[in-house]
């Protein structure tokens, strides 16, 4: 299944014919969409109209900071919640209106519009101590925070016409260039997005850098965001308002290269050709599954794969890549969750700890990092070798506690429909993972432990997953109007992937009946 961007007016769930199946589970999806957009409402600080970063289970205790990406997922949240008929066109606008005079309030990077990377969202400050332990915090400017709110930005400059202009002008005094490094792919005749920057001399490891072209330094990350995960968010932003090359889109790794055993510390050994698009030299190579063939992303997250494609239509603007890989990646996820773990559960992504903390949760071998995200909180890893260059280690005997968290299955909703409902559909009977802002954020699948707390970024996922489902794409629209489909969609056209998507049917990651 693929996501097909409509155009034309805004199409309603309740306006969308549908056959009595399909009925159903729209009914289903619209209850989860209500619920989730309780918590989303419930983190809003009252002073503000900021969200929080995260809320107790019981919708009773807010977190204390906030950050880009939290204010950005709860715009789109807005918007969600105002095309499925949760709240009236009037509350929406004057929500994304306090968010709009909020943000031009918090203190930001002035040369370059960055916004920092924690606030508190109750006095509109920059965090300099974190409250929970009194440590000292750094201000940092992140490519992918900023990215996600400034793609929420740009949904709102065409989703609520009377902000228009105040979206818009946040959003164009947001230069990307200042995480642009044109330098960091001489080999492919292009550049890479950095991580981020701190506007001090940080502790650890920096680059001093006028990536924003204003004469005034900032100190940026030594490493590079190369891998295609949820990063790349940063660059379809920097492409769309004309910040960056067109052509750093090729910048990011598909895989590291199969070049005897200088890359023979990646996951595995990848099978692909070089191509050129654009006049960039591209490594087209993919990674093998239990019989699939894919793109893999780092860590081999489901957030890492389709947290992007939330925003930007990939099945639609890149058919030949994204459009190809998305599916796959579902069903791997759901093969290692339901044959090769044996949870009986699947959808692997960072989120809570159920025992406490945040952790990155995925499938070790979706990843092209050799130790991995792994499913369970034992980290059973599995590696597979690098022909002459590292051996194979035996498979994992079994897999332990796995944890699953629902955002995972929201992500899968538009490859996988049926396969993700109905795993929502047995964490919420069999396990305490429903409460009364939806779906806690993540289930120990064998312990039974539950987080019983809400996230704004995951909570944001769902919202957002729900919001184009449901209305056949409009957080999509939103994203593409303005001009940006016709700077982003020419260049992910060109690309295309060999990667196995035969036998990638509903019918075949439907699990059996319990």
């Amino acid at each position: 299944m693929r996501k097909t961007v409509l155009s034309g007016l805004l199409v309603l769930a309740l306006a969308i014919p549908a056959t009595a199946a399909n009925a159903s589970g729209d009914s289903t999806l619209h209850r989860y969409a209500k619920d989730t957009w309780r918590s989303m409402a419930a983190m809003v600080e009252p002073a503000t109209g900021l969200p929080a970063d995260k809320i107790t289970g019981d919708l009773k205790t807010r977190a204390e900071v906030t950050s880009p990406t939290n204010i950005g997922t709860y715009l789109w949240s807005t918007l969600a919640a105002r095309d499925l008929r949760l709240i009236g066109g009037g509350d929406a606008a004057a929500r994304v209106g306090r968010v709009l005079k909020a943000l031009e309030r918090l203190e930001r990077n002035a040369p370059t519009g960055q916004f920092y990377n924690w606030y508190d969202p109750a006095t509109l400050q920059l965090i300099r101590i974190w409250p929970e332990t009194g440590d000292p915090v750094r201000p940092f400017a992140s490519s992918v925070d900023n990215g996600w709110l400034a793609t929420a930005l740009m949904m709102v400059r065409n989703a609520v016409p009377q902000y228009a202009a105040p979206a818009n002008r946040l959003l164009t005094s947001m230069n990307f260039k200042s995480y642009y490094d044109p330098a960091a792919r001489p080999d492919a005749g292009t550049g890479l997005i950095r991580g981020g920057f701190w506007p001090e001399p940080p502790d650890g490891c920096y680059v001093e850098s006028d990536y924003a072209g204003t004469g005034t330094t900032v100190y940026s990350t030594c490493h590079h965001y190369g891998a295609p995960a949820e990063t790349r968010i940063g660059q379809y932003v920097g492409i769309a308002l004309g910040q960056i090359p067109r052509e750093s889109y090729f910048g990011p790794y598909r895989t590291f290269p199969d070049n005897a055993c200088d890359f023979g510390w990646q996951d595995q050994k990848p099978v692909g050709s070089w191509q050129k698009y654009l006049g960039v030299n591209v490594w087209e190579g993919t990674y093998a599954y239990r019989g699939l063939r894919y793109v893999p992303n780092w860590g081999g997250s489901m957030f890492e794969a389709l947290m992007p494609d939330l925003v930007v239509p990939e099945a639609d603007w890149a058919p030949r890549s994204w459009g190809r890989n998305h599916p796959v990646f579902v069903r791997a996820q759901i093969e290692h969750g339901l044959n090769e773990a044996k949870y009986g559960y699947w959808g692997f992504s960072p989120s809570n700890d159920p025992h406490g903390g945040y952790r990155e949760y995925g499938v070790d071998p979706l990843g092209m990092d050799t130790d991995g995200y792994t499913s369970d909180r034992e980290r059973t890893s599995s590696d597979p070798g690098y022909e002459g260059c590292r051996p194979a280690k035996p498979e994992p005997a079994a897999y332990g506690d796995g944890v699953v968290t629902p955002h995972a299955s929201f992500l899968a909703l538009p490859y996988a429909r049926a396969a993700a409902m109905d795993n929502l559909a047995k964490l919420r009977q069999n396990f305490d993972a429903y409460g009364p802002g939806g779906f806690y954020d993540s289930v120990a699948v064998r312990s039974g432990v539950v987080s019983k707390w809400y996230l704004a970024l995951d909570q944001g996922m769902v919202m957002a997953a729900l919001g184009n489902v449901l209305t056949g794409g409009n957080l999509h629209r939103y994203f593409a109007g303005s001009g940006v489909e016709a700077k982003l969609r020419p260049v992910m056209r060109l690309e295309e992937w060999d990667v196995e998507e035969k036998d990638v049917k509903e019918k075949d990651v439907v699990p059996p009946t319990q």
